[in-house]
């Protein structure tokens, strides 16, 4: 699967690494809903560091449609609930 994460790039991630991945962005979902600020910015960041370790970075000029967004490391929790679908960001 091709994964963009917003203002840095694309990376394809096998799909045996959305196990963690979705992991991570159920505690992302309830820092959310919750409004833990801190918990949410510490979450975001996991989930976006586990998708740069696990994945393969796309060479910039490639040019591959993205089945997944993520928000920037500097998205605001409103930018983000604004991304969510009823499973997350990450479906399954």
């Amino acid at each position: 699967m091709i994964v963009r994460i917003m203002g840095e790039g694309q990376v394809k991630l096998a799909d045996s690494h959305f196990t963690e991945l979705n992991k991570l962005d159920d505690e992302l979902l309830e820092e959310m809903e919750s409004g833990d600020e801190p918990g949410f910015r510490r979450t975001l960041g996991a989930l976006l560091d586990a998708v740069r370790r696990l994945g393969e970075p796309l060479p910039d000029d490639a040019l591959e449609p993205s089945e997944l967004i993520l928000p920037s490391p500097d998205a605001s929790l409103d930018e983000v609930r604004d991304m969510l679908s009823d499973e997350g960001l990450i479906p399954g």
